[in-house]
């Protein structure tokens, strides 16, 4: 299964609207997740979130408190934004623990407790950013266990909802002349020397999906594409995007890579994929994305399925 993709939790969309009920789910035996400038609490030197008891929280302002689910034992988890507390504050609280953004752990944090924290971080992150009408300008506060947002201007009272960005990723495959069947990887410039992945990019108004895997192809490399395929998905709040991903038959073969978009792209076959790794370009290793991103499972689903 994709990383972040395995929610365990019940997210209580049928009462978290009701005060009284969530109000109720703030007991004893609820479990809360800390978030601070996007990064989540993890127990010290371990891919292990760090869950603090209500007794731990319960001093705090838990007005912008974020209802993230229920769990097995029908107990409330929530995300708190601690961003804006003092040092003081805060330090008793993460004492044997610290803050860290959950992609420098990646496949080593288990698979529900990734969904969870990517939950929370996500969610966290769409307050922090929208904390103003869009409409008209004026102060927004939380309504709905924090799964929404209401303009506080009695003439507007605009709601807000989480915001999630389609974003198409695509393994490009063409057999060419000599018999090998090739995909098509790029690299941008920021990413780790070496390292090449499938191509991606968000999806238009006004366009299909397949439509937006045909154009952001043909955009950063210049190919042409057809008998675009939808494989899975994967939740990727990082900050607040889902990634759809595809597979592709390329339709011509010359890359004329946009150089604002791409440092470089090339076609690899499964055998030049085996030697990742061992291979040097120009004196680097090169090197596949990460194992937790749906680029890597499409890469190797690709690899391991001629």
């Amino acid at each position: 299964m994709l990383h972040y993709s395995n929610m365990p939790l019940d997210r209580g969309s049928n009462f978290r609207k009701d005060p009284s009920w969530l109000k109720a789910q703030m007991s004893a035996q609820s479990k809360w997740v800390l978030v601070k400038n996007n990064q989540t609490l993890f127990i010290k030197d371990t891919p292990k979130v760090s869950y603090l008891t209500y007794q731990q929280v319960a001093h705090l302002d838990l007005t912008s408190a974020i209802f993230v689910g229920l769990n097995n034992a029908k107990h409330g988890v929530f995300a708190l934004d601690v961003s804006d507390l003092d040092e003081s504050v805060l330090s008793p609280l993460i004492e044997g623990a610290q803050f860290f953004d959950i992609r420098q752990y990646g496949p080593q944090v288990t698979i529900k407790y990734a969904s969870i924290a990517a939950l929370a971080r996500g969610l966290c992150y769409w307050h922090a950013t929208h904390r103003f009408c869009g409409r008209c300008g004026s102060k927004n506060r939380s309504v709905e266990a924090g799964h929404s947002r209401v303009c506080e201007n009695e003439n507007c009272k605009h709601p807000t909802f989480p915001r999630t960005d389609p974003a198409v990723i695509m393994v490009v495959t063409k057999v060419f002349a000599d018999g090998v069947e090739r995909c098509l990887l790029g690299r941008q410039a920021a990413w780790p020397i070496g390292m090449y992945s499938s191509l991606a990019g968000f999806v238009d108004p006004g366009e299909t999906l397949e439509q937006a895997v045909a154009r952001e192809v043909k955009e950063e490399a210049g190919i042409e594409v057809d008998n675009v395929r939808y494989v899975a998905s994967q939740p990727w709040p990082f900050p607040s995007s889902i990634m759809l991903g595809f597979f592709a038959e390329a339709t011509s073969e010359e890359i004329n890579v946009d150089k604002e978009e791409l440092d470089d792209a090339k076609w690899f076959s499964r055998e030049d994929l085996e030697q990742f790794g061992n291979w040097h370009e120009e004196g680097e290793h090169l090197k596949l994305p990460r194992t937790d991103s749906i680029s890597r499972y499409l890469i190797e689903h690709w690899r391991t399925n001629p």
